[in-house]
């Protein structure tokens, strides 16, 4: 029994998304408020963020390969998508070292402050990096239907096969079956 989904990536982007963008909020709020473990909860986050988006990539790289080739909008997308995602993982991790850095030369102020400024700064691009990789993905999926699979109609029973979006070739809206139904 395999408890991984197939294909894995869409399954697992959601986790660096929300660790970098919260990591953000807290990388923001540890750079002026440095009480109450604020800076440690925001370089957690960050690293945390830092091994997904790694873990991201990694996925999106191994299940590109599943996507039919389309359109030259399309491939330019994904090309797009692979490379916004890749200047989230370099920006994600000089936040997350920036931050961590931060706690650990918290003995010294001035550095400490320095680097967590530099932390707040590099999570803030990060954040910005997540955006348009995100929403490189988005346009793959619910515009080009990369990935996307849908079950051919014509057969009243459940055993239908599923095939690509891009298999469909000429059918018509009315002649494609939802997931739904």
């Amino acid at each position: 029994m395999n408890l991984l989904p197939e294909p894995l990536h869409p399954a697992i982007i959601h986790f660096p998304i929300v660790l970098i963008l919260l990591g953000a909020v807290a990388t923001l709020a540890a750079a002026f408020w440095r009480r109450h473990h604020v800076p440690a909860f925001a370089a957690l986050l960050l690293c945390l963020g830092a091994v997904g988006a790694w873990v991201a990539v990694e996925s999106g790289e191994s299940d590109g390969g599943l996507l039919e080739t389309g359109t030259p909008q399309r491939e330019t997308l994904v090309d797009e998508h692979e490379t916004w995602a890749k200047r989230t993982l370099a920006i994600s991790i000089i936040a997350a070292v920036a931050a961590a850095a931060s706690v650990l030369a918290g003995r010294w102020s001035r550095i400490s402050r320095a680097l967590a400024v530099l932390a707040a700064v590099a999570s803030v691009a990060a954040a910005y990096c997540v955006y348009e990789t995100g929403h490189r993905g988005g346009t793959l999926v619910y515009h080009h239907a990369a990935g996307v699979e849908v079950a051919v109609s014509g057969s009243k029973d459940q055993n239908t096969p599923a095939v690509g979006a891009g298999q469909l070739g000429g059918l018509k809206e009315g002649q494609r079956k939802n997931d739904a139904e």
